[in-house]
């Protein structure tokens, strides 16, 4: 029996297609632990923010910590050696740009500052499809839709909207990020 060069080319395609799907399936599952995991640490965030809002800042800031830390560590596990330098100064960048738009010259309020920091981060997904697959693009703007509406039209119920909007959207991002 013997195999001529086109079926063993169509075979090894067949193959390789295989292990790209494998591969973004494993970086899918991990993502989506970060994604989920980052949606709670926003809906504890926002739950802060509508219960104790002169206090919210501090749980921001704590919730904040663990959730670089977590993320760093559940980036390192399973990252290339090349990934996680490139990772941390991409975190690094996002929150140096966040702090001094909001900090130094943007003056926003409370509910600036949650559309804001959600948004930017979102905006990383988004442009993380570009590259790790369309699932980050369509999650990163579709969650900043329902952000802005909120925004614009939700009123005094802007901090519950973004308890299930934002938080919650990112937890059912993430468990549909697990099926893939």
């Amino acid at each position: 029996m013997s195999i001529e060069r086109e079926e063993a080319g169509a075979m090894l395609a067949d193959v390789a297609s295989v292990v790209a799907r494998v591969k973004q399936s494993r970086f899918y599952r991990r993502a989506a632990t970060i994604l989920i995991m980052w949606g709670v640490i926003s809906v504890m965030g926002d739950c802060a923010d509508l219960l104790m809002p002169r206090g919210s800042g501090w749980v921001w800031i704590g919730l904040e910590i663990f959730g670089v830390a977590a993320t760093f560590f559940l980036v390192r596990r399973g990252a290339r050696s090349w990934l996680a330098p490139r990772f941390v100064l991409a975190f690094a960048l996002f929150y140096g740009f966040g702090l001094v738009w909001s900090e130094v010259i943007g003056g926003l309020g409370p509910r600036q500052m949650d559309a804001f920091w959600s948004t930017l981060f979102l905006f990383g997904y988004a442009l993380a499809g570009l590259w790790f697959g369309a699932a980050f693009a369509v999650f990163g703007l579709g969650l900043t839709a329902l952000i802005i509406a909120g925004y614009l039209w939700s009123g005094d119920w802007f901090p519950l909207w973004m308890v299930f909007a934002h938080g919650g959207g990112m937890v059912l991002c993430g468990l549909w990020m697990r099926r893939a």
